[in-house]
């Protein structure tokens, strides 16, 4: 009679479990967020692991396999990985390129980046330093969830497919909606108070990932010291972005996780400028109800210990 019943009761719980919307997000960040609007009706997965690169990822059997099981897919959309069209097309289950939400706030490249022809508020002009090749003028910049706005423009996507599939915990889904808009608007209130005697400090960074939290927060890039592929600058061309550097006096230069490029230091070293990184993808935050929040203050903290050095 125990045995029936422990059989029972297994069988049960994994009818339950199978029950359970299956998410699987392209990027971390989005995971963070599903996290928040599922959190207590299942854990959502994540396609790219930790490190790799949106832009070159090549999928194994077992990703492939994965992205076909998954009742909800969520991506940014060919803009960032476009390694996913193709495969997408073969999906039967719903997939989702947040950047066609009709809310969303987007930017392209070239509106935020500093341009030649123009001045920092130094007077220096910017016709050294190196602009991103990955990212193009006029096309879209897909590192959009760093936006709050945009996070709960994808949340209410996100709870409104939940409930459609699990109408049984639509009140939860529209709860845990509910929760993370309200502590976002706290979040964004902080921030905006941390960030706002940095304003007039100068940076540059590696790689154009971060304008939509620069704007929400009024920093500002002044230089891109962007690589074309594995391939690094002549002499002539290093000296002069140390020229741009020590034109623009003290000031940080930022990389991303988990590389450090060789040619940061070659550009640092007698200068005043320290190199720190920052983690657009969130790579070291704990996949909860409020990652995506500590993906943001995180931002925050690289900013702020580097900006208020000098």
């Amino acid at each position: 009679m125990f045995r029936f019943l422990l059989i029972s009761c297994l069988t049960l719980w994994s009818i339950s479990a199978q029950a359970q919307v299956q998410i699987l997000t392209s990027i971390k960040p989005l995971q963070l967020i599903a996290a928040a609007i599922q959190d207590g009706q299942g854990e959502p997965q994540v396609l790219l692991p930790p490190g790799a690169s949106p832009h070159y990822f090549v999928l194994r059997p077992s990703d492939a396999k994965r992205l076909d099981q998954a009742d909800l897919f969520y991506w940014i959309g060919p803009d960032l990985e476009n390694f996913l069209p193709r495969l997408l097309t073969q999906r039967s289950q719903l997939s989702v390129a947040v950047q066609t939400l009709p809310a969303l706030q987007l930017q392209y490249f070239g509106e935020a980046q500093v341009h030649a022809e123009d001045e920092d508020e130094h007077g220096h002009t910017d016709e050294l330093v190196e602009h991103d090749h990955n990212h193009q003028p006029g096309t879209v910049d897909a590192h959009l969830w760093l936006l709050p706005h945009n996070a709960k423009v994808i949340a209410q996507r996100m709870s409104a497919d939940l409930s459609q599939l699990d109408p049984n915990n639509a009140k939860q889904y529209a709860a845990n909606l509910q929760a993370f808009s309200q502590r976002l608007d706290r979040l964004d209130q902080q921030l905006q108070a941390q960030l706002q005697p940095l304003q007039s400090k100068s940076f540059f960074v590696f790689h154009e990932a971060f304008n939509y939290f620069e704007q929400a927060y009024g920093l500002k890039h002044v230089g891109v010291f962007a690589l074309s592929g594995e391939l690094q600058p002549g002499a002539k061309h290093v000296n002069q972005m140390r020229q741009r550097l020590q034109q623009t006096g003290p000031s940080c230069v930022f990389s991303e996780p988990p590389l450090q490029p060789r040619l940061a230091h070659t550009l640092a070293d007698g200068l005043p400028v320290i190199l720190a990184e920052l983690d657009a993808l969130g790579s070291n935050i704990e996949v909860n109800a409020v990652g995506y929040e500590q993906l943001l203050q995180h931002l925050a903290e690289q900013f702020s210990t580097c900006l208020t050095s000098f």
